[in-house]
């Protein structure tokens, strides 16, 4: 990269248009994606985890995210690396763990306050990981994730609200709020950080230019670039086979059943 790529990769957040995230789940996928010219490539937590044979947001693949993002950190482009929950519950771990990622050249993280048993973690000990990770490597892009609406919060306006903003006060550099989708939720959010929105991309229910115009920052794919593959990979076999037909699109609990997950 010609240019500092903390910066290039913090400055993407603020262009006219939102920066559209895809999401990889290994070198050759992101590879592909700066070819098709993405300034910025993530990862997906599902698709590494699915591709070991591993559930997903169940912390159990640390040493296939690291090695991802050794080898994705080599593309000219900012890189940013799906760490699920942080892969410990001692915030200076998570730190020490952010710090590494930093010494390969990654330039941001998602740190998520979701649990594997459909909780949420306690935001006084997300701030305090936040935090952490800020002390030891304040220059990586961390994007605070709350799952209040992807975990169907019984509240998930008003406990979204006070986590993005209990987040955004510890350092968070972003927030992102997967699974929020309607106008009025997401100008709450907007309204409610200094910070930018991170929104997923849910087909059918969010269109680019929507969000742009409502303020989110960020559109990330997560998973549906992985799914998508599986359906194309599925969808090609039974064609050589001569036996088409119409593959749907795999859904997230379809890719954890097919790994024996939840």
């Amino acid at each position: 990269m010609g240019t500092d790529r903390y910066d290039a990769f913090r400055d993407l957040h603020h262009r006219d248009r939102p920066l559209l995230l895809p999401n990889a789940w290994d070198h050759a996928v992101g590879a592909a994606l700066v070819d098709a010219g993405f300034p910025a490539v993530g990862t997906t937590s599902l698709g590494v985890a699915a591709a070991a044979g591993k559930s997903d947001a169940t912390g159990g693949t640390l040493e296939e995210t690291m090695t991802l993002a050794w080898n994705l950190a080599r593309l000219p482009v900012p890189v940013t690396v799906d760490i699920e929950g942080g892969f410990s519950d001692r915030p200076a771990e998570v730190g020490r763990l952010v710090a590494e990622l930093a010494s390969y050249g990654v330039a941001g993280v998602n740190i998520e306050d979701g649990r594997a048993d459909g909780t949420l973690t306690p935001v006084e000990h997300q701030v305090s990981v936040i935090e952490a990770v800020k002390a030891a490597a304040p220059r990586v892009f961390l994007n605070a994730r709350t799952d209040t609406f992807w975990l169907a919060h019984p509240s998930d306006l008003a406990e979204t609200l006070r986590r993005v903003s209990a987040y955004a006060a510890a350092g968070a550099d972003g927030v992102f709020v997967p699974g929020i989708a309607g106008d009025a939720d997401i100008r709450a959010v907007v309204e409610e950080v200094p910070v930018p929105l991170n929104v997923l991309h849910l087909p059918g229910r969010t269109d680019t230019a929507r969000l742009a115009d409502l303020g989110v920052r960020r559109i990330s794919c997560g998973s549906l670039l992985y799914r998508a593959a599986l359906r194309a990979a599925v969808a090609t076999a039974l064609e050589v086979a001569g036996r088409p037909g119409d593959v749907p699109v795999p859904a997230y609990g379809d890719v954890q059943r097919l790994v024996g997950g939840r």
